[in-house]
């Protein structure tokens, strides 16, 4: 069997996820782990019996026997290490969002188009088997027309402090979960372009942590029609909600993604992978099993694999990335702003974190933030 060499790149949460994801994918092959920390990736490494663990991305790139890597750092971080493997070959799973600036983005792409590789954007949702299984319902006519769908995640916060610097990640709750929904909604939608876009961003439970939002509302209007109402908070307490509605005109679908499948579980101490960190899972909790499968993670790992031995187009391409991440910059606007949003659409400032319309204080209700995308 013909095997794709794979290099990670990071070894934190995402990275974590991504190394169980390829366990289930035959055809590729974890030769080298990376991260500027060298216990950490080495213990990493020695987790996932990844043979090889360096602290420089670029021994990683130039490695001749590794044919793509897999980026899961934070944000700002993105542009260098997708136009050094882009130039070095290199094929490139990215983790969401795209950048943190469309600036950044619109590099990483045309590095990829420039050096003909492929540039894969790991959007789990596209790939979730129930949301997957709904978008299979939808394209044969199973409820009608779709005219409106409704996705929500929310929890009650990141674990990792650099979320909260919005230099670092480019936004706060949208930026960091908005963009699961608006990919997810583009792609049940058909890919359309967006018409119009509607949002509303506050800040009511990290104020002293971040410039950034931590909960938000997008309504997102398609060309055609279809509406998409996306919800997102890093305020919620008791623990991760995720569901999706998807309505038709001659039907709907409603997808639970973690409490259809999880156990009901009771703990005075609290779990996870740090649990000092784990107060949201003391007392009665929703825990559930296999959660990267659940979540799709080994289907887009085993497609993006896929797509390289065989040359073909992957589900979710930079293109797409990139064009979440300009939906992203207009909802920003619209909340900042407190006005509607239409296309065709260019950002004043795509140097700037998309946060900035709103954080920097453009919003009578938002304290003014101005260090913010500067």
């Amino acid at each position: 069997m013909e095997r794709v060499r794979i290099g990670i790149i990071g070894s934190a949460f995402s990275s974590n996820i991504h190394a169980e994801a390829f366990q289930e994918v035959p055809e590729a092959e974890l030769v080298v782990a990376c991260s500027p920390d060298s216990s950490h990736v080495e213990n990493f490494a020695a987790k996932w019996k990844i043979p090889d663990a360096v602290t420089d991305y670029r021994r990683v790139v130039e490695r001749k026997d590794v044919a793509a890597v897999v980026i899961g750092i934070p944000n700002h971080l993105h542009r260098a290490v997708a136009v050094a493997a882009a130039e070095a070959g290199k094929h490139i799973i990215m983790e969401k969002p795209l950048a943190h600036t469309l600036e950044d983005a619109d590099a990483i792409v045309e590095a990829s188009r420039k050096h003909h590789v492929k540039l894969m954007y790991a959007e789990t949702l596209c790939f979730t088997p129930k949301f997957a299984r709904a978008k299979a319902l939808v394209d044969e006519g199973a409820i009608g027309r779709l005219y409106m769908v409704k996705q929500n995640e929310k929890h009650s916060g990141p674990h990792s402090d650099w979320f909260y610097d919005v230099q670092r990640s480019g936004g706060g709750a949208l930026m960091d979960m908005g963009c699961h929904g608006i990919e997810w909604a583009r792609w049940m939608f058909g890919k359309t372009k967006p018409k119009s876009v509607l949002a509303h961003c506050q800040r009511v439970l990290h104020s002293h942590r971040t410039d950034g939002d931590d909960n938000s509302v997008v309504v997102l209007e398609f060309e055609g029609g279809g509406i998409a109402v996306i919800e997102d908070s890093w305020a919620k307490p008791g623990g991760m909600d995720d569901r999706a509605e998807l309505y038709g005109t001659g039907g709907v679908v409603l997808c639970d993604l973690l409490r259809g499948s999880s156990m009901e579980t009771y703990s005075t101490r609290g779990y996870g992978y740090a649990v000092e960190k784990a107060g949201e899972t003391k007392g009665w909790t929703f825990t559930a099993s296999e959660e990267a499968h659940l979540y799709g993670f080994p289907h887009e790992m085993r497609h993006f694999v896929r797509c390289i031995l065989n040359d073909e187009t992957p589900r979710e391409t930079g293109d797409d990335g990139r064009a979440t991440l300009e939906i992203i910059y207009a909802a920003y606007e619209s909340a900042g702003s407190g006005k509607r949003i239409s296309w065709p659409y260019k950002p004043q400032f795509p140097d700037r974190v998309p946060v900035y319309p709103w954080a920097s204080g453009e919003s009578a209700a938002t304290p003014s933030r101005a260090s913010v995308g500067t």
